[in-house]
């Protein structure tokens, strides 16, 4: 041969590809014998923040902006026209003063009203109902009327009803409209009828077709996809936003509860945290407070999880201690976490399981756990979480208290935080980590060698960040095969919950996120679906899975871990491929009869780690299942290169 490189060559190209035809099988060996650790049922579950408009405008189904007109610009997010003027004297409402008045403009031919522009537009489906809501007063005894229209976005009026004011008195009054259009970009105008002079408050506009049919209701395809989720715990209100940018506009509880007219508006801190996305119209009305996020955890299966302020605003954008309650002036935000379990919890004969009970939930939400503070770090966090703790521990000795250990997952904040929540005995510690593929696929060990003896973790917000922070698969692989170092470890993690949670296409400032949408559609990203496996197949015990002795945390691009469920009576298996080559795996169950046993196969995978599931392409990347049949007590399988792998095994 002319060429004896070539030959050299040809024979290693040879057997390159017979290496990867033949690859070697992995055995891996699953102990049937002696289940492991029990798994908490709140294992894998949901962080709610309104972040990226996930409460008004997303979540809570109000269309209307600024409805009882308490920006600080009363009549932002509005268009008036004729004779309007914007009131306090004698309000309906104490906590909320402003309201309008709608006066003659002075000619027939002139008009007198209001336009809303909604939440990036008033956006209705055609032949849904929508229920029209206001309160309102006359000044002077005549009756006066208002015509209540939606307007597309060319300005036509498509569907219309009119509504009669018939009282001195503040009154509430509604009306159903039926939509005779599909409109994205809308807007809804109030006119005024009559010559007699009016008074509006509090102006709403929800669906009628709300989740579980609820007035004051939740937005039903973002509600459902939560309860798809099957999620075992639910964290909320936040985050950030529990601190506030400053103690004023931290979260407090009890302005979110109560008539939902009186509840206090309060300024969202992510309006003005991302100059390059800044929302200058971003409050939250407390419409979706606490009482509404309580009844949500229960109609989703999910224990509740509220995070209270320690008195500490957001560190970020504090320096100075000055901006945060002085441990000497604790005692009331101590006492709004103990009015905060009797609100949840107490007998109806105490004041606020009273409060509860009016607002027509007299059963106790059986919560079992709060954490105090968010993502705090250094000495101001223990010396304000240590009241907290004596008081709740005296009151309550067998309510979890969840500390944090800040906002990174290493460093010297992270470990000085971790040592003091042992020290205080903290009974889980919230950890944080928003890192890229690679942080994620070499953490999968992570909790392998934590004290086994000290708090529990709480992974309470995480997720993969790729190249452009994009939900793509790449994204949701990484955090599928991190997520089997949770379920090795339950003896150590108690339950984690992916952040954020939702994001509008036009409102977001945050990303990736877990369910995004329009004001009329949304779409669950591949990450959603990975949460949703495991969700759906927590399991009650962890099943020792190792390959010569080893966890797969890695080897060969696999990571693995088992499960067995006594309730359902099967045994789970996750295992992903994050490596370019089919893998072939045997999976041995020790201790387990040899029989034929059926079950399911399900494998979320993408040849493209780009691609991602969008508002027009929602299924570009989703799980598919089939049956699956076992003979005696091995499993033999290819797993596709870049890909996620669930099976059930009927016992």
């Amino acid at each position: 041969m002319k060429n004896p490189k070539s030959l050299v060559l040809l024979i290693f190209s040879i057997a390159m590809g017979s290496q990867l035809i033949f690859a070697q099988t992995h055995n891996i060996q699953v102990d049937f014998k002696k289940p492991g650790s029990p798994i908490q049922k709140t294992m894998y579950g949901i962080f709610f923040e309104d972040i990226n408009y996930g409460a008004d405008g997303g979540l809570y189904a109000e269309m209307i902006k600024n409805r009882s007109f308490e920006f600080p610009q009363s009549l932002l997010g509005w268009t008036s026209f004729g004779n309007v003027e914007v009131r306090t004297d004698d309000p309906a409402f104490p906590n909320n003063p402003h309201y309008v008045r709608l006066s003659y403009p002075g000619h027939d031919e002139k008009r007198t009203g209001l336009d809303n522009e909604g939440f990036f537009g008033v956006s209705v489906k055609k032949d849904a109902d929508y229920r029209f809501s206001v309160w309102a007063r006359l000044p002077e005894d005549e009756n006066s009327s208002i015509r209540i229209e939606f307007i597309d976005s060319e300005s036509n009026i498509f569907s219309s009803q009119k509504l009669t004011i018939d009282s001195k008195e503040w009154k509430k009054y509604q009306v159903i409209i039926k939509a005779s259009k599909t409109e994205l970009k809308g807007r809804l105008r109030i006119f005024l009828t009559s010559k007699n002079t009016l008074d509006l408050d509090h102006v709403s506009l929800f669906p009628v077709d709300t989740w579980k049919g609820r007035e004051n209701g939740l937005r039903k395809d973002l509600a459902q996809a939560l309860y798809d989720l099957h999620p075992g715990v639910f964290r909320f209100p936040g985050g950030c936003i529990v601190e506030g940018t400053d103690l004023n506009t931290r979260y407090q509880w009890k302005n979110s509860v109560g008539p939902v007219e009186n509840r206090k508006l309060n300024e969202n801190r992510w309006e003005y945290t991302f100059p390059n996305r800044f929302f200058p119209d971003y409050f939250q009305s407390y419409g979706m407070g606490f009482f509404e996020l309580f009844q949500l955890s229960e109609d989703i299966g999910a224990e509740p999880l509220p995070v209270i302020s320690c008195g500490l605003a957001c560190q970020f954008q504090n320096h100075s201690d000055k901006a945060n309650v002085p441990v000497s002036e604790i005692q009331p935000y101590v006492q709004d976490a103990l009015d905060l379990i009797e609100f949840a919890n107490g007998n109806v004969t105490t004041k606020w399981g009273k409060l509860r009970a009016d607002m027509g939930h007299p059963a106790s939400f059986n919560l079992k756990m709060m954490a105090v503070g968010n993502e705090q770090w250094g000495s101001l966090y223990p010396e304000r979480l240590e009241p907290f703790m004596k008081a709740i521990r005296a009151k309550y000795p067998n309510f979890k208290i969840i500390g944090t250990a800040g906002p990174s997952p290493d460093g010297k904040d992270f470990d000085y935080g971790w040592a003091q929540m042992k020290k205080m005995k903290a009974d889980l510690v919230d950890e944080h980590y928003y890192r890229d593929p690679q942080w994620f696929l070499s953490n999968a060990n992570r909790y392998d060698k934590y004290d086994r003896k000290g708090p529990k973790v709480f992974a309470g917000e995480y997720a993969c960040h790729p190249k452009n922070r994009i939900n793509n698969f790449e994204s949701a692989l990484s955090e599928a095969a991190f997520m089997t170092g949770f379920e090795r470890n339950a003896d150590v993690v108690y339950q984690c919950t992916y952040a954020p949670l939702f994001a509008h296409v036009q409102g977001w400032q945050w990303k990736p996120d877990l369910i995004w949408f329009d004001n009329l559609r949304s779409v669950q990203s591949v990450n959603y679906y990975v949460q949703q496996l495991y969700g759906m197949n927590v399991g009650t015990n962890v099943l020792t899975t190792v390959e010569d002795k080893l966890p797969l945390e890695g080897q060969d691009g696999l990571y693995a871990s088992s499960a067995l469920d006594k309730n359902k009576k099967e045994i789970i298996l996750k295992i992903a491929n994050t490596s370019d080559a089919v893998q072939k795996v045997t999976y041995t169950f020790n201790g387990l009869k040899a029989a034929g046993r059926t079950g399911t196969q399900t494998v979320l995978k993408s040849d493209n780690l780009d691609l991602e599931n969008t508002l027009d392409n929602p299924n570009a990347v989703i799980p598919v299942t089939k049956d699956l049949n076992v003979s005696g007590n091995t499993l033999e399988l290819e797993l596709a290169p870049k890909s996620f792998n669930l099976y059930t095994i009927k016992l």
